[in-house]
């Protein structure tokens, strides 16, 4: 499953890349807490439990990846491409293509956190 959420904001890659990193998680959503690691992989807090967790910058941006999940979470944040070169692009995938209806409204509310801090922060 696939999800994109647009946020008006204009900003950069270096800005993106300096503001979101694994110590900034909570300043950007409630559930997520970055718990003990390094820069580009620690033991973090979520919706979910407690996961490992991956961060790399990438191109445009960043990514986040749940590396012990069974839905194998991703999701990047990224600016200067399509569908929107002005606008943050969240872009959140899983591994499947049903989930039970319960955890599809968890990931919305996980996005929503996600989009709310995006928008509070840029």
């Amino acid at each position: 499953m696939e999800y994109f959420k647009v946020i008006e904001k204009t900003t950069c890659e270096n800005i993106l890349q300096e503001k979101i990193n694994p110590q900034t998680l909570d300043l950007f959503t409630e559930s997520m807490l970055f718990l003990e690691g390094n820069s580009t992989e620690f033991n973090g807090l979520t919706l979910w439990g407690e996961f490992q967790i991956s961060y790399a910058k990438i191109k445009g941006g960043v990514r986040f990846t749940l590396l012990d999940c069974p839905n194998a979470l991703a999701w990047t944040i990224t600016t200067g491409y399509p569908p929107n070169k002005e606008a943050i692009i969240l872009h959140v995938t899983i591994n499947r293509i049903q989930k039970p209806q319960e955890f599809i409204e968890e990931l919305d509310d996980f996005i929503k956190e996600w989009e709310e801090g995006l928008n509070r922060n840029f």
